[in-house]
């Protein structure tokens, strides 16, 4: 199965055919955001990954998490912010990040029945949701105060660091 290159697919077609392709300069910094997470996700959990793609169609891990890091989240973080239904009052909104979270939930939800994500650690499917009511909101918080936005990051991730005994005091290689 290619599930994760097919993803990708699906996403760039979905970023052209929208025409979000197009806001790309107003967005810029914050799909580097989400781009700059995922790295710090996987440098901080190298050797102690709390959930973990199964390359599939791609020869290994790394280069699955690349097309995501480069592609996937932030085409999606594109996709989130240039459809946010700004002024449209708070039915809208919330219809706007439960419709995203379930979309993340929804695949990610798939990649356990195909086997293409394995979790560790005490991670699941429920932390994933967990995560994603949080990382929408946070998307959009850094689009907006960004520095606000850098501020909050910290804190949050020494939750999930301390939450999953993240073993960020040790040498990668003695994970």
């Amino acid at each position: 199965m290619i599930l994760h290159v097919f993803i990708s697919v699906i996403v760039i077609l979905s970023v052209i055919l929208r025409g979000d392709w197009r806001e790309w300069k107003t967005y810029h910094t914050t799909m580097m955001y989400f781009a700059l997470g995922n790295l710090t996700y996987n440098f901080l959990c190298a050797s102690y990954f709390l959930w973990r793609f199964n390359p599939d169609f791609l020869s290994n891990h790394t280069l699955t998490e690349m097309l995501y890091t480069f592609i996937v989240f932030p085409a999606t973080a594109l996709m989130f912010l240039s459809h946010y239904p700004e002024g449209k009052g708070v039915k809208k909104i919330l219809l706007h990040y439960v419709t995203w979270i379930t979309i993340y939930v929804s695949v990610e939800y798939i990649y356990t029945l195909t086997d293409s994500i394995l979790y560790k650690y005490g991670w699941g499917l429920a932390w994933s949701a967990a995560f994603d009511v949080l990382m929408f909101p946070m998307l959009r918080l850094f689009h907006k105060r960004p520095v606000v936005a850098y501020i909050l990051s910290v804190p949050i991730a020494i939750f999930w660091i301390w939450l999953f005994d993240v073993p960020v005091h040790l040498p990668i290689e003695k994970r």
